[in-house]
């Protein structure tokens, strides 16, 4: 189902933020706490220390008004760099994959892409850039 969120990475604290939150808002992770360790066999990750392993690798949290809130853990180890700005992303959850690319090549115009849009080896169709006017934006497709 489309659906608009806010996605934050951290530097290896979302547990105890996300915990924080859940107590505020009330609500349930939805499909639980994902870590490094449980996606390390199914992807093309580098080895992890026991520390990176125990790190979130997404949670969502519903806050209000079917409003997502999303994060993950972003290691150094892993070549992450978390600063103040570069953190959170607005995440366009599409209802196709044609519509994934679609937004993503209109919000291309005059961006940095991080990532190029494409098939991942999560199952989502996926990218990443930042907007000409400096806005983070995941855009994503999960064929469910």
């Amino acid at each position: 189902m489309p659906r608009i969120s806010t996605y934050v990475n951290f530097p290896g604290n979302a547990e105890e933020a996300f915990l924080f939150y859940q107590s505020i808002f009330k609500t349930k992770f939805v499909n639980g706490i994902q870590r490094f360790a449980d996606i390390a066999t199914e992807s093309k990750l580098p080895p992890m220390s026991a520390a990176v392993k125990n790190m979130i690798a997404h949670i969502e949290l519903p806050l209000l008004n079917n409003h997502i809130l999303m994060a993950s853990d972003a290691p150094s180890e892993l070549g992450f760099t978390v600063t103040a700005g570069n953190n959170m992303h607005i995440c366009v959850e599409t209802g196709s994959k044609e519509e994934a690319q679609r937004i993503f090549d209109g919000l291309s115009e005059g961006a940095a892409i991080s990532m190029p849009i494409q098939d991942m080896f999560w199952g989502a169709y996926y990218g990443t850039l930042t907007d000409q006017f400096g806005i983070n934006w995941m855009i994503t497709f999960t064929a469910k």
